[in-house]
């Protein structure tokens, strides 16, 4: 189980929102890059980000931090002579040459979100030019899916996206529980195992995480086809420590890698 933290840029600093609300905006750090290192050095396996501008604007809008963060994660590998740490990045993407950018920039895993539900033609493209480098990204609310910074419901179900989405090849999903976002709540386990459930390919969750018991539920279904998930206002908060969080993660599910 993977527990990856979440890097959101707004504006060129780290925030968290609360429910996706742009206005209920945390600022953690002025320097992502820095807080980029914060997690790497607490043994962070893969890195989380969002471009939260360009979700909104539909055009890449943090590439500056962006590149910022990348060049801290290459000097952190190569300086503990670790393999590639993987960084998945999702935000505004709505365009082929946008991804081969990210990707030529370092980035490992694009996630489409709005594009995917709106444009699936452009999903199966970009599965079909970057195999293995398409991560969907399905927000959802009472198990419909939520486009556009998740200011619009589309009606669309989670599942039967997700069974569609797995047919054009994409790597793995993100599934986000709007409600729990930002809130703490508690990870919404059974809609989680439920999609896992229904498709092959694997899951992160997203969304409500809040202690160690939440890591631990997660790790007792990671069997259902549940890879990670997003560790957000949980850790910058200090309601979760990274470090002892994937250690423990580790001994439950036998020390499960990138």
């Amino acid at each position: 189980m993977l527990l990856i933290p979440a890097i959101d840029l707004k504006d060129g600093h780290c925030v968290r929102l609360k429910q996706g609300d742009m206005d209920l905006a945390t600022v953690f750090s002025e320097d992502p890059a820095e807080m980029a290192l914060h997690w790497l050095k607490k043994g962070a396996r893969r890195l989380h980000l969002v471009d939260l501008n360009g979700a909104f604007a539909g055009k890449p809008k943090n590439e500056e931090a962006i590149k910022s963060i990348l060049q801290v994660v290459q000097e952190y590998a190569e300086d503990n002579d670790l393999d590639e740490i993987p960084v998945q990045l999702g935000g505004g993407i709505r365009d082929l040459d946008t991804i081969e950018r990210y990707l030529d920039d370092g980035i490992t895993y694009i996630i489409v979100g709005t594009a995917a539900v709106k444009n699936p033609g452009f999903l199966h493209d970009a599965c079909g030019a970057f195999p293995g480098s398409i991560i969907v990204g399905l927000d959802a609310k009472d198990g419909k899916v939520a486009t556009d910074g998740w200011s619009k419901m589309s009606g669309h179900e989670v599942i039967d996206l997700a069974k569609k989405f797995e047919g054009y090849g994409v790597e793995s999903i993100i599934y986000t529980d709007i409600g729990r976002d930002g809130m703490m709540g508690g990870v919404n386990i059974e809609a989680t195992v439920r999609l896992a459930q229904a498709v092959r390919i694997p899951i992160i969750a997203s969304g409500g995480l809040h202690n160690l018991a939440d890591v631990e539920a997660l790790c007792a279904v990671q069997d259902e086809g549940i890879e990670g998930v997003i560790c957000g206002r949980s850790i910058y908060e200090g309601t979760l420590d990274l470090a002892s969080a994937q250690e423990r993660a580790d001994e439950l599910t036998e020390g499960a890698q990138a």
